[in-house]
Parts: C-alpha cells; structure tokens; sequence
C-alpha cells in the first residue's frame, strides 16, 4: 500500500504533463481549422502556368501546419487555464486536468511560453528562408487576438462569433505567410468568413450543453441569453449565412469548379444533418453534431477545394 502511495504522489516528469495537455486540449479538433488554412495556402502557392513550384512550396506548406499546431496549442492551454476555476465547478468540465488539479497554473503558463516562442520561431523561418518578415512581425498579434476569445463569455454573448474570428484568421495568415501579400484574395475573404460564421454556429450547439450553468455562474452565452429554442435557429442562421458565404466563394474564385461544388453539396446536407440530430437526439446528440459531423465539413472542402486547384 505505501509504494503504491508512494508512487501515487510522485511528481509527474514533463513527458507525462505534456500528454495531460495534449489530450486535455484534443488535438484531433486541429481538423476545423487546419483544412481550410491549407486550402487558402494553395490557392496563392507559387508557380506558373506549368503547375506549382513544389521546391519551395512544400517547405513553406510545412511550415503552416507547424504554425497551426502551435497557435492552436497556446489558444486551448490558455482557456483551459484561464477557466480553470470555472471549469473545476461544472460537472462536465471538472475532469479537464488543469480543473482537477494534474496540472497547475505553472504549468500553464509553461506551455504556453514554449507554444508562443515555437509558433514565432516557425513564423521567423519564413523571413530567413522566404524573405518574408510579415509572419514574424504579425505573429504576436494573432496570439494575442485567438486568446483573446477565452475571455469573452466573461462579458458577451456574442463569444462563439469571437471564436469563430479565432479560427477564421487561419485562411488568412496562411495566405499572408505562402504569398507575402497583406490582401488575400477575395475567395479566401469568403472562405474566412465562412468559417467565422460555421464556426460560431457548431459552437452555439456545444454550448447548449453548459446553458443552465453558465446562468447560475454569470456568464455568457447565446443558449444562456436566448435559452435552447432561440439558441438553436441562431445557430441555423449561423450556418445558413456560411454556406452563402461557400457560394460566393465559389462564385469569385475560378480554380473552383465542380469539384468544390460537390465539395459545398456535401457542406449543406451535413450541417443539414447536423441540426436534424440536434432537432431529434437533443442534448444527446451533441458530440455528434460537434466534432464528428463538423469534421467532416472541413476535411470536404479542404480535400475537393483542394483537389480543384491541382486539377
């Protein structure tokens, strides 16, 4: 009994908080932002009419999912510190490991140091190897703007939009960092603002899960302003506005063709299907309606967009 005490208490060696963090922030999410980021990057790869000059962008594509993971790693680690309170008194959250206790503020505020220094670093190879500073200059703002989203439930009801804005700034700097041009393209306009707008749809559904605590605690959210029934068509409206902004983006970019068409079929019957399985299953068939069905929504247009431009 006491070696089993013993070893019960021994303080965990960064291996073991590493893999806490890691499957504490589910890193399997990466696939709603990714997809679409890597669609934007080779919608402005270089080449010419010959095809794109794989020598330099295979590198410069490896480099944005490496900024990915680590901006995406520093946005989860600190909601999960900075809620850990709050997360700590709802019974769904209260396993998350900063919540439990497995790992502490400190550690926190370590992985976050080592994510912002890594994702600047990878945003500096692109001025050493691609003479092109904006990803090192903008890097610190992106930081700053998808942490900021952790903090507003605090204070709006409108936070899933900010999330949505989190997320949707991807498309953006991947263009930014691939093309060294500060104005993307217009199609990867409406390709981030479809995301924004996808985005905060899919997380006004997860948040109908926490609506009756996050009124007894005070904090924001469209379910705890406009309770399920309300939540539920903003969410609708939400989606619907996104697969406009799908439509248009295949409008104005003519690299999409019938593939991304096929692609944005596939978008309309599985949010389709998504709000039918809320509408049926209730809170039951939330996991569902968030990851597994969202999921599938990225890797879609991510793998027929993208296909559309190589073809």
């Amino acid at each position: 009994m006491s070696t089993l005490t013993s070893q019960s208490t021994q303080p965990l060696g960064w291996g073991a908080k590493l893999r806490l963090v890691g499957a504490d922030i589910k890193l399997a999410h990466s696939v709603f932002a990714l997809p679409f980021a890597l669609l934007a990057a080779f919608l402005v790869a270089p080449g010419d009419d010959a095809g794109i000059d794989w020598s330099r962008f295979g590198g410069m594509l490896t480099l944005v999912v490496g900024c990915m993971f680590f901006a995406r790693t520093w946005a989860m680690v600190i909601n999960r510190v900075a809620d850990r309170e709050i997360d700590a008194a709802n019974p769904r959250t209260a396993r998350r490991a900063f919540a439990a206790g497995a790992l502490s503020g400190r550690d926190g505020l370590l992985v976050l140091a080592g994510s912002a220094l890594a994702f600047v670093g990878v945003c500096a190879i692109y001025w050493l190897l691609y003479n092109n500073p904006w990803p090192t200059l903008l890097s610190w703002i992106v930081l700053a703007w998808i942490a900021f989203y952790s903090y507003t439930k605090r204070f709006t009801w409108l936070c899933h939009v900010f999330l949505g804005g989190a997320l949707a700034v991807s498309p953006i700097a991947a263009t930014i960092a691939v093309s060294a041009d500060l104005v993307p393209p217009v199609s990867v306009l409406w390709l981030s603002l479809m995301v924004l707008l996808w985005v905060a749809g899919f997380d006004v559904i997860y948040a109908l899960q926490d609506m009756d605590f996050d009124r007894q605690r005070g904090l924001r959210s469209i379910p705890a302003r406009f309770g399920w029934r309300g939540a539920a068509w903003i969410s609708r409206a939400l989606h619907l506005g996104a697969v406009g902004a799908l439509v248009v983006a295949w409008s104005v970019e003519p690299r999409f063709g019938w593939l991304f068409g096929a692609g944005l079929g596939i978008v309309v019957a599985v949010l389709a299907w998504e709000h039918a399985v809320l509408a049926r299953r209730g809170r039951a068939g939330i996991p569902m309606a968030f990851f597994t069905l969202n999921g599938v929504v990225a890797l879609a247009l991510g793998a027929f967009g993208g296909a559309d431009v190589l073809l």
